[in-house]
């Protein structure tokens, strides 16, 4: 669920008087997304999303989030718009939250992506990473490696009422990522959340790229990694070697992986699947019953997580070198 904030009709239509985006003709809330409440607009003028950026999206990121997607539309990839006001705005305030009105791309997420799919998402990633060159505003990871051990330490105490002997076993590879996570790889802006849910395709074409929200600099192919773990593991826990291979093949075709980063990429991937084992695990044992959040299993990234411990050479990932 994520419209956690109601809005009014008639507060709709004053906001709209902002913009110029036509007069209202209908509004509903989109039950997808865990951060922010949004709704589907219809106006004279078209389709709209609006954004109602709740209590967990800092204000102050906000200028980076809207400023992002018109520099990576500006420089060739296909996401949303944010809709400037007519004092040249782009954010406004309804039902006493930070708002912005943002363009409808047109297409819909797959629910079980084929190889063919993840090609085009990594070519649509390596995309991003060129466009994203020279975005002069930055925004730290806050999920990155740094932010894991009091994300840990938030859920270590009631962690084995998850899956028993879970303590140690997440204490020690949290330890070993700290120790050994590469420095000096290329970074720039990265997605940071690349998962289905997040790329439209329009039949077998992808359409485009949505909810830069987690967006942020960071190592790139810290990004290839995220989206390895997204994309290339089957419901029964097992990595389809050929969507892994597409998927990179894809991102290559654009930008190519240099040495240093494609032998750093079984070690991003485990710490990939713990920053979303841990996230997953907070949420799991945190979020009250009865709250409006559909709670993500935390022992899915537990197997991936288990999964990249064993590789040892990129080429177990599909990567050609």
């Amino acid at each position: 669920m994520a419209v956690y904030t109601d809005i009014t009709e008639d507060d709709l239509s004053r906001f709209l008087t902002a913009y110029d985006a036509g007069t209202l003709l209908s509004y509903k809330g989109i039950a997808e997304g865990v951060e922010n409440s949004n709704f589907l607009l219809h106006t004279t003028q078209g389709a709209f999303i609006l954004t109602l950026y709740e209590k967990r999206v800092d204000r102050n990121d906000l200028p980076f989030f809207l400023g992002l997607m018109h520099h990576l539309a500006e420089n060739g990839l296909s996401c949303p718009l944010p809709l400037p006001r007519n004092d040249g705005a782009l954010l406004g305030e309804l039902s006493g939250r930070p708002a912005a009105m943002i363009s409808f791309l047109e297409g819909m997420w797959l629910r079980k992506p084929a190889a063919k799919h993840c090609r085009e998402v990594g070519r649509a990633l390596a995309t991003m990473h060129v466009a994203g060159e020279g975005f002069e505003i930055t925004r730290e990871n806050a999920l990155s490696v740094g932010a894991w051990r009091p994300l840990w330490e938030k859920s270590v105490d009631r962690v084995d009422e998850v899956e028993k002997g879970l303590r140690d076993e997440i204490a020690d590879e949290l330890a070993a990522l700290e120790a050994n996570w590469p420095e000096g790889l290329p970074s720039g802006v990265i997605h940071a959340d690349l998962f289905p849910d997040n790329v439209f395709f329009l039949g077998d074409e992808l359409s485009g790229l949505i909810d830069f929200y987690f967006a942020c600099n960071d190592l790139l192919a810290y990004d290839v990694a995220i989206c390895l773990n997204a994309w290339c593991f089957e419901k029964d826990g097992s990595f389809n070697l050929t969507k892994g291979m597409a998927l990179l093949e894809g991102y290559e075709s654009v930008r190519p992986l240099s040495d240093e980063e494609a032998a750093a990429l079984p070690l991003l991937s485990r710490g990939s699947a713990l920053r979303f084992f841990l996230t997953r695990l907070y949420d799991w044992l945190m979020t009250p019953p009865g709250a409006l959040v559909v709670k993500k299993d935390p022992l899915e990234y537990l197997r991936k997580l288990r999964f990249h411990r064993q590789v040892r050479n990129p080429a177990e990932y599909g990567l050609s070198r």
